[in-house]
């Protein structure tokens, strides 16, 4: 992993939190049949966001999805090798909507919504203990 130690900072964390709310009021108001690979891609924000303040609060920052990934794995235990396997097909997901152009049927998001939530909570709650 290539991390960058810095001086904890709460505050941009918490900056982080108020620009996630704002993604999450966008996903409610996109139509699930156009957009499924849209929503798919916001939901990889939010838990990029979520893991990007974690790091802050822990005193670090990364320019590597994939460290914030191993990062998670590697500090937080609470995470299932599953969870960890989801986040990682995620963001390998999400580039190939981003830079392929690549299209999701809105079945997969169906059949994936509850994982990426159930992640977000997680992370959420981890922010939390971290009085966050």
């Amino acid at each position: 992993m290539d991390l960058i130690k810095i001086t904890p900072n709460k505050e941009r964390a918490r900056n982080i939190l108020s620009m996630i709310a704002l993604i999450e009021e966008r996903i409610k108001l996109q139509n699930v049949e156009k957009m499924a690979a849209l929503i798919i891609s916001d939901y990889y924000e939010i838990i990029k966001e979520l893991i990007t303040a974690i790091l802050l609060v822990d005193g670090y920052k990364t320019l590597s999805h994939k460290d914030l990934i191993d990062y998670v794995k590697e500090k937080y235990k609470e995470f299932s090798q599953h969870e960890i396997s989801v986040l990682d097909n995620l963001r390998i997901l999400r580039n190939r909507i981003a830079y392929e152009g690549f299209h999701i049927e809105k079945s997969h998001l169906s059949r994936n919504e509850y994982l990426f939530k159930s992640i977000i909570i997680k992370l959420r709650k981890i922010l939390e203990e971290k009085g966050i």
